[in-house]
């Protein structure tokens, strides 16, 4: 029977895309229409979506490597 992995639910990532893409269809709408308040806003949703992407899938990639490590660390013992 095969052990049960650890269940990794990386939410952040689709939320932080999705704030990435609101965040470049806002910034196109308001350069079309001159809107300096709204490309500001739309340019900050774009440069915190953009690291907490990255952020967020090292955290993961990180949690993974650590379970391999407690395994090898388990059977060697």
């Amino acid at each position: 029977m095969e052990t049960k992995k650890k269940l990794r639910c990386p939410l952040g990532v689709p939320g932080a895309i999705v704030a990435v893409l609101i965040g470049l269809i806002g910034v196109i709408v308001n350069l079309i229409h001159f809107e300096i308040m709204g490309l500001l806003t739309s340019l900050a949703l774009v440069l915190l979506g953009l690291p907490a992407i990255r952020v967020t899938m090292m955290v993961h990639s990180a949690n993974d490597r650590l379970d391999e490590i407690e395994a090898k660390l388990k059977k060697s013992v």
